[in-house]
């Protein structure tokens, strides 16, 4: 009997025992339905295993495999920003492994495997940016913002949304992207002044865009590609890119250490690289750049060529010190006056 378990929420639903030969308990962390559709898609192919499955945030998956470290109840972390798998392959709660699939990688997916010493590798990966939402912007004449800069202008008080770092590793590659745009000082002294115009500090990275979608507030600032998901539903959003440059992500995937199901770890791990999984993420409103050179990159993309791209540094500011340190700091200046 074919079962598959979804466990949605940060509650995680098992399998009865014997139900299966075999099982992959795998927290995600990509848009829920992404999520679905790439679980359903390697269980039909996988019959003999089920997979039970938890949709987490970035910062919630990573505090989630930490917490489980002494007693590790998940096999293989799957999709989000990959600052927090960094990090995690710095905490040493991540398996080393080289996957068969490498050498169809992409050279940015497999440095991204380089640095964490093969405890982590690319899947996807997009630039950082934001949704408006034109009808409400028109309704109250805003001028749309072509840069950072113009995030502050007072029309937008109360019209942003942003995702909490802590949560999101959306919001997290926000405050790193800006940190290493202006200087960590300079930085922090934006997003004070940018606090005044935030209406809610959300805990998806996706959320703030869904938000303007729906018309409750004016702009979220998040990945392109889920602005674009948004615009290709048919909802009023407009993508931006910043004029001074931006972030990106590169979306990973680890291998918990001392997981239970090692095996059926590294099956998902290894079929998740391949093309046709890959190419299935558009179908699932998720338009992204696939890690696998054979697959075919969605026409509805952001063109990554045509947008100022920093030169993210990855090692540093997935490193479990910065990560630390920075998201301390934001608690300190940003989150503890965010209703202010």
């Amino acid at each position: 009997m074919n079962k598959l378990t979804i466990a949605l929420a940060g509650a995680t639903a098992l399998v009865p025992a014997g139900a299966m030969a075999a099982e992959l308990n795998l927290i995600c962390s990509a848009d829920v339905v992404v999520c679905e559709k790439i679980v359903s898609a390697f269980q039909a192919g996988h019959q003999d295993a089920a997979v039970n499955m938890v949709r987490l945030s970035s910062g919630e998956a990573y505090a989630k495999v930490r917490a489980e470290s002494r007693n590790p109840q998940t096999d293989l972390w799957w999709a989000g920003t990959g600052d927090p798998h960094l990090q995690a392959a710095s905490d040493r709660l991540t398996e080393e492994y080289k996957s068969p699939m490498l050498n169809q990688l992409y050279p940015w997916a497999v440095r991204q495997a380089e640095v964490s010493g093969y405890r982590t590798v690319g899947v996807y990966s997009g630039a950082l940016g934001w949704g408006y939402n034109k009808d409400i912007f028109a309704q109250k004449g805003i001028t749309p913002p072509a840069c950072w800069k113009d995030l502050l202008d007072p029309a937008l008080k109360g019209e942003i949304e942003i995702a909490d770092p802590n949560s999101s590793g959306t919001a997290y590659t926000t405050l790193a992207t800006l940190v290493q745009l202006m200087g960590e000082d300079e930085a922090f002294a934006y997003l004070k002044a940018l606090n005044g115009n935030i209406a809610q500090y959300t805990k998806s990275g996706s959320a703030p865009v869904k938000a303007a979608a729906r018309g409750e507030t004016g702009l979220g600032i998040v990945f392109q590609h889920d602005a674009v998901a948004q615009a290709v539903a048919g909802f009023p959003i407009v993508v931006g890119s910043p004029c001074e440059g931006t972030g990106y992500e590169i979306g990973s995937m680890s291998i918990v250490a001392g997981g239970p199901n090692p095996d059926e770890a590294k099956i998902f791990y290894d079929w998740v690289l391949t093309p046709e999984a890959q190419e299935l993420m558009p179908e699932a409103g998720s338009f992204q750049i696939p890690s696998n050179k054979n697959a075919k990159v969605p026409k509805e993309a952001p063109d990554l060529g045509s947008i100022k791209l920093i030169d993210y540094d990855f090692a540093t500011y997935g490193s479990s010190e910065k990560r630390k340190a920075l998201l301390a700091r934001w608690d300190a200046e940003i989150g503890g006056h965010a209703t202010e």
